[in-house]
Order: structure tokens, then sequence, then C-alpha cells
């Protein structure tokens, strides 16, 4: 279907690498951790990169560039609360979590974890939590089918809702196939192919365009022909618009696929290095993000004749910029970048829902009994169920990519950021506290829009400031957690200090 021009040839031989490496982590998953966590046995630097590339989907390289494109500068707010979010999140969250989910009877999965650390005997904590992983992850899976989509839509002229299943494809074999130990080391290939196309483009456009002055000229000539300008980080938005942008890095704190892989470090003195790692990679792509988006504005108003595209999708920008400008072996390596950022989310993201239904539903509720063996089967099996689901909801050929992001990532981080902060510092929080919580950060999302439209404030500030609200209250005024549980709590936070101490 697909002729062997140079764009092409690069595509079949990094798709076919990255199920090389799925293959060859079939030989080390032996047992459900090691499909689900990799054994816990990820250094630093493999910890790092993954934890940036699941984070960092087809959005960094499609949906923020198309928003600054669209915008301007003041879409780059986005980039700094993340920025400000992943670092606190690698400095309170990650060490304490990784410490804490060992000693609540070595927990594999948020659910797992929520379960022990509260002593749940009910279940329901572990049930509704799982639940709420399927939901947003259906939708958060789907905007990544969505990227995949277009990029394959664009290259090879072929229908939208083919193109759903060939951006699928790959990433479906690979997680299936090596589990965590697959997507984890993937994503580190991933993660450098996604550093050099962000830090090379922004940097081609410059050059074509004649320099920095010159561009500064044209983005100039295109801001008065919008009737904006482009360049200034508070025109046209109000405190409340600049706050919801910033808000975005309250996110970090509950993202299942983040977390996972601070949960899979070989030890808490990773930690450290893995975060100088991940942040020094994180703060170079989406400086890289946002120079695309605007430099684009430069390059396609001085381009009128090539802007057809972009004026109709924005998020086409990075796209239609590496066809342009590069070789096409250079462009194919650049492009491949998208599928990369595509490949490394939805894979670890596939990996979570697999998980949570195969520990927390099928070995928590249906067979307790089961061996290692079928339960990495389920999982596998999970993985192409949520896979199809995923291209289920993303058949809307007008769906956006940052839009889809932005809403799950919300459900995650109102839903879970509350509980887990809490949980890793607050001893006196109980189940009902964190079910309480959970509930109503995933509620307030889910209506918020609909309860106050137009409002212009992202669901994430009054879903988290309710969740945390309600998590105190609802401890403060019910029962005590029990002795056993605050004494667990007690020896991971001791065995955590002691590790940062050495």
């Amino acid at each position: 279907m697909f002729g062997l021009d140079p764009t092409t040839t690069t595509f079949l031989i990094y798709i076919i690498g990255m199920i090389a490496i799925g293959f060859f982590a079939y030989r080390f998953t032996n047992n459900l951790s090691d499909y689900i966590l990799g054994g816990r046995r990820l250094g630093s630097f493999v910890t790092g990169l993954s934890a940036g590339a699941s984070d960092m989907s087809g959005w960094l390289l499609m949906g923020l560039p198309g928003a600054v494109y669209a915008s301007g500068l003041i879409e780059g707010w986005i980039a700094i609360g993340l920025t400000v979010g992943a670092y606190l999140n690698w400095l309170f969250v990650a060490g304490r979590l990784r410490m804490h989910t060992e000693y609540n009877q070595n927990a594999l999965t948020l659910p797992e974890y929520f379960h022990h650390r509260f002593g749940d005997n009910t279940k329901i904590l572990k049930i509704v939590s799982a639940t709420i992983i399927l939901f947003f992850f259906a939708i958060y899976c789907a905007s990544g089918v969505v990227a995949g989509a277009r990029l394959f839509e664009n290259l090879f002229g072929v229908p939208y809702a083919t193109a759903l299943w060939y951006g699928a494809l790959a990433t479906i074999v690979y997680t299936f196939i090596g589990g965590f130990l697959a997507v984890s080391w993937t994503d580190t290939i991933q993660a450098s192919l996604m550093l050099f196309a962000l830090f090379l483009t922004p940097l081609f456009v410059l050059f074509q365009l004649g320099g920095v002055e010159a561009t500064q000229q044209v983005i100039a000539e295109a801001g008065a022909a919008a009737q904006r300008d482009f360049t200034d980080l508070f025109t046209g938005t109000t405190v409340i618009g600049l706050l919801s942008l910033s808000a975005w890095g309250l996110g970090y704190f509950g993202q299942p696929h983040i977390l996972a892989r601070f949960m899979a470090a070989d030890s808490v003195k990773s930690i450290p290095n893995a975060r100088r790692i991940s942040m020094t990679w994180m703060i170079i792509c989406l400086i890289g993000a946002v120079g695309i988006g605007f430099f684009g504005q430069a390059y396609f108003f001085a381009h009128q004749e090539h802007a057809n595209i972009v004026n109709a999708n924005h998020e086409q920008v990075f796209i239609e910029l590496s066809k342009l400008l590069f070789n096409p072996w250079i462009a194919g390596v650049l492009l491949s970048a998208i599928l990369a950022a595509v490949m490394s989310t939805l894979s670890c993201q596939l990996l979570i829902c697999s998980s949570a239904i195969t520990e927390d539903f099928y070995k928590g509720l249906i067979r307790p009994n089961a061996s290692q063996k079928e339960l990495v089967w389920i999982g596998r099996a999970m993985v192409l169920a949520i896979a199809v689901l995923a291209i289920f909801f993303a058949q809307d050929p007008n769906s956006k990519v940052l839009g889809l992001v932005s809403y799950a990532w919300a459900g995650f981080g109102c839903a879970f950021g509350p509980v887990v902060i809490l949980s890793l510092f607050w001893k006196r929080m109980n189940a009902a506290g964190a079910m309480a919580g959970m509930v109503t950060g995933a509620v307030v999302v889910v209506f918020w829009n609909k309860l106050v439209p137009d409002s212009g404030i992202y669901e994430m500030i009054p879903g988290f400031i309710s969740a945390l609200i309600v998590i105190i209250c609802v401890s403060l005024v019910t029962s005590a957690p029990s002795q056993e549980v605050v004494a667990v709590f007690e020896k991971a936070q001791k065995a955590y200090n002691d590790e940062m101490k050495k």
C-alpha cells in the first residue's frame, strides 16, 4: 500500500526496531510483576527518560505546537505549569511512593497501593480507583490513537478510519509481547528521538527565515495581520485564564502511567539522578515544542502557499514543517518522533489499564489463586481489549489531541493527585477520606463544564481543590486508621528518610 520512499522506509525500520525490542523483553517477562513493573529493576537513566516519554504523548509534537501556532506564546503557560508540576512530583512524590508501595505488600498498581495503604478490607477502594483508571485512560489512549492516525493520514493519504489502525498496531504488538520492560526500553529510545526532533526543527525554521531578527519581523507582521501580539505572554487572557493554563502542572501528582515509573525504580537512591535526567529532557522538549508553534507562525505567514493544511488543522504544524524543510530521509526520522511520542505514552497507558483489570479485578475479585503465567496472558489480552476500545473512542475525525488529553489529564490529576500526596505525608488520612476525595475529584471534572458552562476555568482547579478539602474533612470526622496501617506508614517513612541520608 505504501511506496518505498525514504520516509516510508524510515518508518518501517523504526517500527520493526520497536517490535524487536518487544520480543527481546519477552525473554525477561516471567511473572506479573515483570509484566506490570519490570520487576522493579529500572535504573535512573531508564526511569528518568521513560517517565518523560510516557508523559509527553503526541500532544507534545502536535497539540502544544498547534495551540501556540493558533494563539501565540500565551499557550506557553502550559509548558511553565507542567515544568513546575513535574519537578515537584519528582521531588516530593517519586521516592516516597517507591518506598510506600514496597512496604504496602509490594503493591504493583495504584489501586492495590490504596487498598493496602488505607487497610480497606472491603476492596471497594480498589474497585472504584481501578474503574476511574479505565474510564479516563480510555479517553487518554484515544488521544494517542488520534495523533497516530493524523500522522499516517497526512503522510500516506489513507482514510482516517484506516489510519487509526495503522497508528495503533505497532504499539499494541510490542506492548502485548514485552510488557513493562519493552515499554520502558523503547521509551528510552523514543525519548532520544523526540529530543532530536524538537531541538532541530525550530533551529531550521529560524535558518530558513534568515535568522532571529528576520523571524521577529515576520512574527510582528503576522500578529499585525491577525490584530494581536503573538509574542506577549499576557495579552488576550485573564488571571483565571493564566491560572487555568498553569494548572496543568497539578495533574502530575495523579497520573498512573507516570507514577508507575517511580514505583518501578530499582531503589529510592536512583530517584534524584532520574529527576535530573528527566527534567533536563523535559525542559528542552517543551521549549522545542513551543518554538515549533511560535516560529511556525512566521514560516507559514511568509509561505502562504504551504499554509492551507496547517490553517485547517493547527496540530499539523510540526508534520508540515518537517516535510517542507528537510531531506526526505531526515524528515522520516523527525516524523518518526511523532510516532515515538504516541507509542511511548499509548503503550504505557495500555499497560496501566491492563494491570488494573488483571491485578485489581481479575486476580482481586475473580481468581485470587491464578498462576503467574495465567495473569500475564490475561494482562496481554486486556492490552488488546483496551486498544480496541481506544480506537472506538477515536472514531470522530474531528477529534483534537490536546482536547482529549486535557480532559483525561484533569480527571487523573483530580481523582488521584490529592489522594497520592496526602497518603504519603499524612498518617491520619483514612479509607473513607480517600474514597470521598477520589470520587469528588472525578465527578467535578466530569460535570464542571456542564454545571458552570463558559466559566473559562480549567476543571483541574475546582476538581483538585474540592478533592483536597473533602479528603481532609472526611478523614477528620470518621474513624482514625488502625494502628497496623499507621505502623506501616511510619516504617515506610523511616525507611525513606534512612535511604536519603545514605
